[in-house]
Order: structure tokens, then C-alpha cells, then sequence
């Protein structure tokens, strides 16, 4: 599991990351907002750790930014900013979670695993579709009655996103902006030929086609 962390903090931005390293998290610090942005735009994540009163640009902003531009990953506020009015618009602007400072660390792991179930974030490389389908994460191959075919990272990456986000209609521009690196935007007949290359492996009644929306995992 992948985090991104923007705490400006340096001794609390180091005391979270060495926690979040020794769970098993892959993490990735930051102390302002536009370094954050940045980051986003740049990198796909699991979850997204956010303080508010940071440089340049606020957490709040931040995440009503890339909420905006369809960036659904989830996200927890972690922040001194605890009057009520705080909380309101930090749910306002897309937060999944928000934790008042000062806390314990273990009520963070408790958070993050709720968020994981809640978002189908999975620890293990495979994941079951169903009794005689699973993908593979770390092998990258999807297993088909018990035949291993294998997929390319992309290909992975477009069907764990899919899978995440299961019985709701993902965009074209969704997966774009969530998958691949914001620089290097692929073109859409790019996206839909990944698509079609699933579909023929996993089965039309998995991914779904809803014309003119985009495409739904039917998990």
C-alpha cells in the first residue's frame, strides 16, 4: 500500500513515516501543498495522509483540487484545524477521514485499516474475483480456471483500479488521471484497447461496457 504523507511537521513527518514503515506501508513525505500536488499529478497512491495549515497550498485546497480533476484516492486529514466549521469543510471538500491532533498512533492504524476495508485495499499480491478467476498483482497474470495468462503492468494496474472502485462507472478520463502519470497521459483508444484485451481474458459480464459513461467492474 502506497502513501503519500504532507505533514510540514518535520519531527511529526518523520515519527508518522517511521510508524508507517514499520506497518508495512510504502510511504512517501512531503512538507507543503504544491510538492503534494505535484506528487499527485505524478504518481498513483493508496492513500493520501493530508495536514491542512501547510505552505503554499492548504489541504483543503488541495484536495478540492484534485477531487475536481476526478482524483477519487482516499483521503485522511490529519490536523490541528478541529473547530466544527473545520471538520464541515474538510468533509466538503473529499475527505474520507479526519483526525484531530494530538493522536495516537494507534488510532491511525485504526483508521487506515478501515479505510482499507472500505475501499477494498487490499495487503495480499492476489485477489480473488471470484472461484475460478484471481489476479495476481505480483506476477501480473490473472489466474482463469486454473491457467495463468499473463498482462502487462498497465493492463494490472487499469483491472486493480476497476476493481477498487467495483459496481461504479469509471471514466476514461478517471482512469487516465488515477492510473497513469500525469505527464504521460495515454490517448483514450489506448485506454479502451487495454480494456478490450481484459475483457477477453476475465469476461465481458466482469467489465462492463455503459456507453457513453465509461466502463463498471461487476464484482
Amino acid at each position: 500500500m502506497k502513501i503519500l504523507l504532507m505533514e510540514d511537521d518535520l519531527i511529526l513527518n518523520e515519527i508518522i513515516t517511521e510508524h508507517l514503515e514499520e506497518e508495512g506501508y510504502k510511504v512517501l513525505s512531503v512538507f507543503d501543498g504544491e510538492e503534494a500536488q505535484e506528487k499527485i499529478y505524478s504518481q498513483t497512491f493508496d492513500l493520501l495522509l493530508l495536514d491542512v495549515n501547510v505552505p503554499n497550498l492548504s489541504g483543503f485546497d488541495l484536495l478540492k483540487d484534485i477531487r475536481s480533476k476526478e482524483i477519487k484516492t482516499a483521503a485522511i486529514f490529519i490536523t490541528s484545524a478541529n473547530m466544527l466549521e473545520d471538520i464541515e469543510e474538510g468533509f466538503n471538500s473529499g475527505c474520507d477521514d479526519y483526525i484531530k491532533k494530538p493522536f495516537e498512533l494507534k488510532e491511525l492504524d485504526l483508521r487506515i485499516n478501515n479505510i482499507k476495508r472500505l475501499h477494498n485495499i487490499s495487503p495480499s499480491t492476489n485477489i480473488e474475483l471470484s472461484t475460478n478467476l484471481s489476479l495476481d498483482i505480483k506476477k501480473l497474470c490473472i489466474n482463469k480456471d486454473e491457467e495463468d495468462i499473463h498482462i502487462t503492468q498497465k493492463e494490472c494496474d487499469v483491472l486493480l483500479y476497476l476493481i477498487k472502485n467495483k459496481n461504479k462507472n469509471v471514466s476514461i478520463d478517471e482512469l487516465s488521471l488515477n492510473v497513469w502519470a500525469y505527464e504521460d497521459s495515454p490517448i483514450a483508444s489506448t485506454i479502451r484497447t487495454y480494456i478490450k484485451n481484459l475483457r477477453k481474458i476475465v469476461g465481458e459480464e466482469y467489465i462492463l461496457n455503459t456507453r457513453g459513461v465509461g466502463y463498471r467492474f461487476n464484482g
